[in-house]
């Protein structure tokens, strides 16, 4: 079965119960597929950012074999609030 981002958005906001997931597929053909993510979960406050990872990386363990490359960022309520002020500024 082939990965997509539907697959992981999906299999990221039902562990985590998300209230933002995006995740974009990058694979350009070269030697694998490439995905960037950003999830925003309550599951991540007061802990940091190793940890978060680890969570992430446990949860998507199957599917990071078959993945060449994988970036996240794993923001709590509060994190993705201030980040789309900043934005809006």
């Amino acid at each position: 079965m082939e990965i997509t981002a539907e697959i992981l958005e999906k299999k990221l906001r039902d562990e985590f119960q998300a209230s933002h997931v995006e995740v974009i597929d990058e694979t350009t053909g070269g030697c694998g597929q490439k995905f960037s993510t950003v999830i925003v979960s309550e599951k991540f406050e007061g802990k940091p950012l190793l940890q978060r990872h680890r969570l992430v990386n446990s949860c998507l363990a199957e599917e990071l074999k078959t993945i060449h490359a994988f970036s996240m960022k794993t923001l709590t309520q509060a994190d993705w609030t201030k980040r789309q002020q900043q934005q809006a500024s």
